[in-house]
């Protein structure tokens, strides 16, 4: 008997079927397998197993939050030498973590994933900010919480943190009705969302350069980890559309449409769908 091998999307799949137990560390390093299909996922956490180690090898487990989150920094930009990739910042390998492991260069996602996992395994409770434009860590110490920039290991003041947001507040050109508080832009962030924002990063980077089989694998990963978003699979039918897979982009934008028919993108979807559809139906004979 013969058994098929499952495809890096069927792991995929696997890895992120629920939220519970899910393992952001290994779903994150999994992304990279569409570029690099030879890549030995378990090779890789057996790599971060190593370097948890080395740092718990330095870290008193009875050691103060405080302490240990000064360890982990100097462990994690100094002695490792992790950084943001300042000269390459849109390359795809800075969002591959096996890429990141070996160059030690990264985005602050990628970076901040594996400054999680390493917090982890010294009983550091820390989190993931999906901060606009800039994804933080932030780690619990004492009554409150020490927010650091991955990218840097800066310890942010919330003046600082405001100074960010009014930054992107002028960049996004949004109506001061609109403006949220600083605490909202703080909250943790669920492994799917990390994994969701590290994808629409990717998403972002073939999109600008009309990489649509990239794009595909990419969107077909979204759609598995964020089934209940139609907007996901309206963009894989864009996608599909774009490669010439004319039917499975029709189902796509049928099921959007089905969702979201009042949606501002609507009737322009409409009369796409509509043309697919024609252009699948046999001549008449």
């Amino acid at each position: 008997m013969q058994y098929a091998v499952p495809t890096p999307l069927d792991y995929f799949a696997t890895l992120v079927a629920q939220d519970q137990g899910l393992n952001l560390l290994e779903a994150a390093v999994s992304l990279a397998q569409d570029e690099h299909p030879r890549l030995d996922v378990q090779a890789v956490l057996a790599g971060v197993d190593g370097l948890a180690r080395r740092l718990r090898e330095r870290t008193a487990m009875d050691a103060s939050p405080a302490h240990k989150l000064s360890v982990l920094t100097r462990f994690f930009h100094g002695d490792l030498g992790f950084a943001g990739n300042l000269n390459n910042y849109y390359a795809a390998d800075n969002s591959f973590i096996h890429r990141v492991l070996e160059t030690r260069r990264g985005l602050p996602i990628s970076l901040a994933v594996l400054m999680l996992e390493l917090a982890e395994h010294i009983g550091l409770r820390a989190s993931g900010v999906a901060f606009p434009g800039h994804f933080l860590v932030k780690c619990r110490v004492g009554l409150g919480d020490a927010v650091i920039d991955p990218f840097t290991g800066e310890s942010l003041s919330l003046a600082r943190l405001d100074e960010r947001l009014a930054l992107y507040r002028q960049g996004s050109g949004l109506p001061d009705d609109l403006e949220l508080p600083l605490e909202f832009f703080l909250r943790a962030a669920t492994p799917r969302q990390i994994l969701a924002r590290m994808l629409r990063n990717l998403k972002e980077m073939h999109r600008a350069e009309q990489d649509w089989p990239r794009l595909l694998a990419v969107q077909q990963r979204l759609v598995v980890l964020l089934p209940d978003d139609p907007t996901e699979r309206r963009d894989r039918g864009l996608v599909l559309d774009a490669l010439g897979a004319g039917a499975a982009a029709a189902d796509d934008l049928a099921a959007y449409l089905a969702e979201c028919g009042d949606a501002p993108d609507a009737p322009a979807l409409r009369a796409r769908l509509s043309m697919l559809l024609d252009r699948g139906r046999p001549p008449l004979q």
